[in-house]
């Protein structure tokens, strides 16, 4: 059953934060600039360092070997990051489409990166008249993308500019599930099992379809999809412990969700929605219950999140109430929650950073135990959470 905790939009204890943004025209560059010293939060002081300013609209931070970082940036370009340096990388995909909300989007290294070099990377590609959702993998040479491998498209494509989804989770079966949205125009499509918009897909690593999924062999079906009647999900995460896949989903005005991804369900958009129409303010649906058709949200964001970017605490020096948590970014929010799950339902919620670097675009743990949080603005940044004893 869907639950949810009203999350009062006050700042946490901590002093107040002024954030000079760099110049819009601004090159991405290293500042490792400690922004707040000691910035409290529930059981755990945190120490929050600027690491990159000036990236335009950045959308993803992958972890390399050797301490080395890339971040994708919507506007259709990817940064590496490394020994103190940002240096674009030069080809990506020729076919990429930005505008609005599609362009270069997650980017995410193979399970096994260190024997194989494989890079995985979503984007929007197409025309001004037509776009879908795309994955290909690569490897990096120097700065360069070569052995570039385009393994799976959408199939249908759509007016670009609006939810394209496209997160990536590797999962430890060797396969990956990517999530693809409803595309905007049309959401009576994500109830469609035959149409890849408004589901997750499940994919081996060479882009072929596993022949377990849900629905191979099943007519009016993509063999691809493992789950549908998804409006527009933008974090995707598998819990270390439970082996639980969670995701954040943007909804119509407030209907933001936290969902439980399980094979073959089917999560009901947008036949039925808690949230309400943006120009109208009715109610999005005349069904304003989930059961027994669908799979209803473990979770509803109050106020709006606008939720992009999701990740589990493991380690890190973070304190033990906080391990195993999620930490789910927001736009519109501009804060990061923290959300305590026990048995599979959202029992506390913590707000951090409101208001204080903008924007959330992605959150994640790196190798090295600490929180990697981007901001979604044309003058973003990156930015590092670390635990102070």
């Amino acid at each position: 059953m869907k639950k949810h905790l009203l999350i009062p939009t006050l700042a946490l204890s901590g002093l107040a934060l002024t954030i000079v943004a760099p110049p819009v025209d601004a090159q991405p560059r290293v500042v490792e600039e400690t922004i707040e010293e000691e910035m409290g939060s529930e059981y755990q002081s945190l120490r929050l360092v600027r690491v990159v300013e000036g990236l335009e609209q950045p959308w993803a931070v992958a972890f390399l070997p050797g301490d080395r970082m890339l971040v994708s940036e919507r506007p259709g370009r990817l940064q590496l990051i490394e020994s103190g340096t940002v240096t674009e990388v030069s080809g990506l995909p020729g076919d990429l489409h930005a505008r609005s909300q599609g362009g270069m989007l997650d980017v995410v290294p193979h399970p096994d990166h260190e024997a194989n070099g494989w890079i995985y990377m979503t984007y929007s590609k197409g025309t001004e008249e037509a776009t879908v959702p795309a994955l290909s993998r690569a490897r990096l040479d120097g700065s360069r993308l070569v052995d570039v491998e385009e393994l799976f498209e959408s199939n249908e494509y759509t007016s670009p500019g609006r939810h394209y989804g496209s997160r990536i989770l590797f999962r430890p079966d060797g396969t990956l599930l990517m999530t693809i949205g409803d595309r905007g125009a049309e959401p009576e499509r994500a109830q469609d099992p035959a149409d890849h918009s408004g589901s997750v897909v499940r994919l081996n690593d060479d882009g072929s379809v596993p022949r377990d999924n849900p629905f191979v062999g099943s007519d009016g079906h993509a063999p691809e999809v493992y789950s549908y009647g998804h409006r527009n999900i933008q974090g995707i995460v598998q819990h270390p412990q439970t082996g639980e896949v969670w995701a954040t989903a943007h909804g119509p005005r407030g209907s933001d969700e936290l969902q439980l991804i399980e094979r073959g369900e089917n999560y009901g958009w947008p036949d039925a929605s808690l949230g309400r129409d943006y120009r109208t303010q009715e109610p999005w649906s005349e069904r304003r219950r989930y059961e027994p058709d669908f799979r209803a949200p473990v979770f509803e964001f109050l106020p709006t999140l606008a939720p992009s970017g999701l990740a589990v605490v493991e380690g890190g020096g973070f304190a033990e109430q906080w391990q195993g948590n999620l930490l789910a970014g927001g736009l519109r929010a501009q804060r990061i929650l923290r959300l305590v799950v026990e048995n599979q339902e959202v029992v506390h919620a913590e707000e951090l950073l409101l208001h204080r670097i903008g924007r959330i675009r992605d959150v994640r743990q790196g190798p090295d135990g600490h929180i990697y949080v981007l901001t979604g603005e044309s003058d973003g940044g990156l930015y590092r959470m670390e635990a102070v004893d």
